[in-house]
This record gives structure tokens, C-alpha cells and sequence, in this order.
């Protein structure tokens, strides 16, 4: 079972993105299910997460009842408001349809003011309900933010958390020591997974290769072991940088020569430990297990 653990549909023409600057323009248009579908068939990609990327309710009922309309969909990282009541909004969510995909919740804390955001008192709060209603909690954050998040989990050790992008660190600089001071200590916490996603838009759009990526993804891979880290395409974010395909033939190769079982962790296995899905048997994806001879590949 190959796993897509992080990917996105929006449509501006119906919502606001405040974070979809003028940089971000050629991606400035709807993507949904239908654009989708045909890159995880030609990918040999099974099921994927949808994760939100407005703070809107209204967009979590949508890709709840999207989810119930496409099989793919094995889950849906939503938004709520936590500082509200988030036990009445889960049962709210839960209750439409789809509900029952909703595997995890997400905000944009890196988008927030304020670096310690999650250090908040109903923050903090709101995040405990959503670990003790079962589902994950996916941190967005980047270096400025990662002392807040080490002081989160550490305070809350029962619930499962995901760190998404790998922190976003500033590959494109090449200028990682205080990324990598910060997120190191986080690993030490087993509850805490990490996704090997959004990285090819973090380095030079025009110029990056598998070699720019591969120094933190090795770290990562040091850190939290391939048993905590988590294949997301973050389509179509991505495209600005790279298509569906070269995303995941880069992290194939950035992971380097690991054992199968380790691969398939990492590319499918994680992914439903972390959101609890269920696995049904299938056939390895050999074309992302084992990735091709590219040209930045070749001796």
C-alpha cells in the first residue's frame, strides 16, 4: 500500500488563500480530485491524505464529503478552531458526511504572529482534545516556531503528532544549523512523526536536485528513524518546483539504499500507523520503492 500522506484541492475562484502570493500564481487556479486521480495511477500511488489548507470548518465539510465521494481518499487532516469548543466541533465534523475520514487537524502556525502560538493556554487545550478524541495533530511550523512545538509535545506524550515539511528548513541557503538545533530534540519524543514533504519548494524552484535535498533528509532520517518518517507529495504546492513524479522519485532517492521494509514503511506504512487507516494487502509499487536510474542519478 502506497500512501500520498500529504496533498491538497483548493479552488480560488470560490475562497480565499491569503498565503497564495503572486510568486505562487501559476498554481493560482482550482485542483481537485479529477486532476489528481490520473498521477496516482500513473505513480502507483493507492491512497492518499487530504489536508486542509484554509482555517475554514466550511473547507473541512468539503473535503469530508470529497473524501466520501473518492476511495483514494483514506483520510482528511481538517481544520477546527482551537481555542473554541473543540469537542462540539468534531462532533460536528463527524457527523457530516465523509465524518468518519477525518484522521487528524491542522493550523497554520507558522502563519501566526506570534512564535509561541502553541505555548497558549486554550491552544494547548484545544490540541489535547484533539488527542483525546484520537486523531493526530499536524505541526506547521517553521524554525522560528520549533521550541514552541518541542514544549507542546513534551507536555503531551499520549497523542501522535506529525511534523510536516520537515520543519522547512532553508534549503535553498543551504543555512541549516539552527533548523537543525531545533528540530533534533524533537525526535526524542516517540509519539512524534515527521513528513518528508514540501521540500523541493523550499530549495531554488528552478535549479534544486536530488543532491540539495538529500543532507536533510538524511538528518531527518538519523533523527526519527525510518520508522517515523512519512512519504507527502504536498501537491500541487509542489508544482511550482517540480511535478507529481519527479516529487516522488526525489524522495526515493534522497532516502537512500534502505531495506524494502523500510521503504515501504516510509512510502505507506507510517502513513496508516500514523492515522490509524486500515491496510489492505496489495502489491509493492516497485516504481517508488525502488526508484529509477534518472540522470541526476547516473554516475
Amino acid at each position: 500500500m502506497v500512501i500520498d500522506a500529504h496533498h491538497h484541492f483548493w479552488d480560488p475562484a470560490k475562497a480565499s488563500y491569503p498565503w497564495m502570493t503572486e510568486a505562487l500564481a501559476p498554481i493560482r487556479r482550482r485542483f481537485g480530485p479529477e486532476d489528481l486521480k490520473p498521477l496516482l495511477a500513473a505513480n502507483g500511488v493507492d491512497q492518499t491524505i487530504l489536508v486542509q489548507t484554509r482555517s475554514s470548518l466550511d473547507e473541512t465539510r468539503e473535503f469530508l464529503a470529497t473524501a466520501a465521494q473518492h476511495d483514494f481518499i483514506a483520510g482528511v487532516v481538517g481544520w477546527v478552531d482551537l481555542t473554541g469548543n473543540v469537542p462540539e466541533q468534531l462532533k460536528s465534523l463527524r457527523a457530516c458526511p465523509g465524518g468518519a475520514k477525518l484522521v487528524g487537524v491542522r493550523h497554520q502556525v507558522h502563519d501566526e504572529a506570534d512564535p509561541e502560538w502553541l505555548g497558549k493556554k486554550d491552544v494547548r487545550r484545544g490540541i489535547g482534545e484533539i488527542g483525546k478524541a484520537g486523531l493526530a495533530y499536524d505541526i506547521l511550523v517553521k524554525t522560528r516556531e520549533l521550541p514552541a512545538a518541542l514544549a507542546l509535545v513534551r507536555g503531551l506524550a499520549d497523542m501522535r503528532f506529525v511534523i510536516d515539511h520537515i520543519a522547512k528548513p532553508p534549503i535553498a541557503s543551504g543555512v541549516s544549523s539552527e533548523w537543525a538545533a531545533r528540530l533534533k530534540p524533537l525526535a526524542a519524543f516517540p509519539n512524534v512523526f515527521i513528513k518528508l514533504s514540501g521540500m523541493v519548494t523550499e530549495a531554488d524552484w528552478k535549479r534544486w536536485t536530488v543532491r540539495d535535498i538529500t543532507p536533510y533528509v538524511q538528518r531527518v532520517l538519523e533523527w526519527f528513524g525510518p520508522e517515523r518518517c512519512v512519504f507527502g507529495s504536498d501537491w500541487p504546492v509542489c508544482l511550482v518546483a517540480a511535478s507529481y513524479a519527479r516529487v516522488i522519485d526525489a524522495c526515493g532517492q534522497a532516502i537512500g539504499d534502505l531495506p524494502m521494509d523500510d521503504r515501504e514503511r516510509i512510502f505507506g506504512g507510517n502513513a496508516a500507523e500514523l492515522y490509524r487507516l486500515p491496510m489492505p494487502a496489495t502489491e509493492p509499487r516497485l516504481p517508488i520503492l525502488m526508484p529509477p536510474i534518472t540522470a541526476e542519478r547516473r554516475p
